[in-house]
């Protein structure tokens, strides 16, 4: 994706924002804390596109942590995401280029489409009840 973030970087001050009781760190940090169980609440009763809603929200929360969250492309890409049928969406696995992990119920292919643009390409997934089976597949 953009350029290498540094997810060290990112939590160490985090981390020095928490422990000087940064009540904006704090609050976002309780927030992400209640979007995790509320993911976990939407899995449980099968409400499976509220997910994207949970993403798209976790999402704005996690931007407010640090301005080294996300980049321009970062951005550009999560805006054309949302522009061509995602409902939400976020980066995981940062620090080594990582993934954006987006949640589309329709229109897969306007987004796919609208992804391979800006060379962005899909690997597809699905949620399992026992977790990760297969970590990669060609």
């Amino acid at each position: 994706m953009g350029k290498e973030r540094k997810a060290s970087s990112i939590l160490e001050m985090q981390n020095k924002k928490s422990k000087e009781n940064d009540s904006k760190t704090i609050d976002r940090l309780h927030k992400i804390k209640e979007l995790g169980f509320l993911t976990k609440k939407v899995f449980e009763t099968g409400e499976i596109d509220k997910f994207g809603e949970i993403l798209h929200e976790h999402w704005i929360t996690k931007k407010g942590l640090s301005d080294k969250i996300t980049d321009p492309f970062i951005d550009e890409a999560y805006d054309m995401a949302i522009r061509n049928g995602a409902i939400g969406g976020k980066i995981v696995g940062a620090g080594g280029g990582g993934f954006l992990l987006l949640y589309c119920p329709i229109q897969k292919t306007k987004l796919v489409r609208a992804m391979e643009k800006i060379n962005l390409y899909p690997m597809w997934f699905r949620f399992e009840p026992e977790g990760v089976k297969t970590i990669f597949h060609n």
